[in-house]
């Protein structure tokens, strides 16, 4: 198997993409002049957002390496991450905010989603190498 290791560099732009995107989406909630159940609306959007993209990221990833996968569960983490896609789309078209708000909720939501699914990736990536270096060989005799 070819060599999957994450450069340093790579794993570190990933975890702070991933926490200016969830970070500023959640300030910008907190500050937010909302309903709170608004606000719980758009939270609850990020992270399900955010479990679908990581839970694609890694069906797609098991499938490569063959691990089985179920078409079922496949095809629920694209249409979990396209819901909460279209939910976040169809809230900010009927918001009442500031088109500048509704980009950055948008953009905030876009960057956290990539920076979960880089995040994954690496992590998986580095178990991979831990595994691989640090288990058992076995010798042939």
């Amino acid at each position: 198997m070819e060599n999957k290791q994450t450069s340093i560099a790579f794993a570190g732009a990933s975890w702070v993409i991933l926490i200016v995107g969830v970070g500023g989406y959640l300030i910008g909630l907190w500050r937010a002049e909302m309903e709170l159940n608004e606000k719980g609306y758009y939270l609850l959007i990020l992270l399900y957002g955010l479990f679908s993209g990581v839970s694609i990221q890694k069906s797609v990833r098991d499938r490569l390496e063959g691990i089985p996968v179920t078409d079922l569960y496949y095809g629920l983490s694209w249409a979990s991450l396209l819901a909460s896609v279209a939910l976040l789309t169809i809230g900010l078209i009927n918001a009442d905010l500031l088109p500048s708000e509704k980009g950055f909720y948008a953009f905030g939501f876009i960057l956290a989603l990539f920076g979960a699914i880089c995040v994954q990736k690496n992590t998986r990536d580095a178990e991979f190498e831990n595994k691989k270096i640090f288990s058992p060989q076995t010798k042939e005799e």
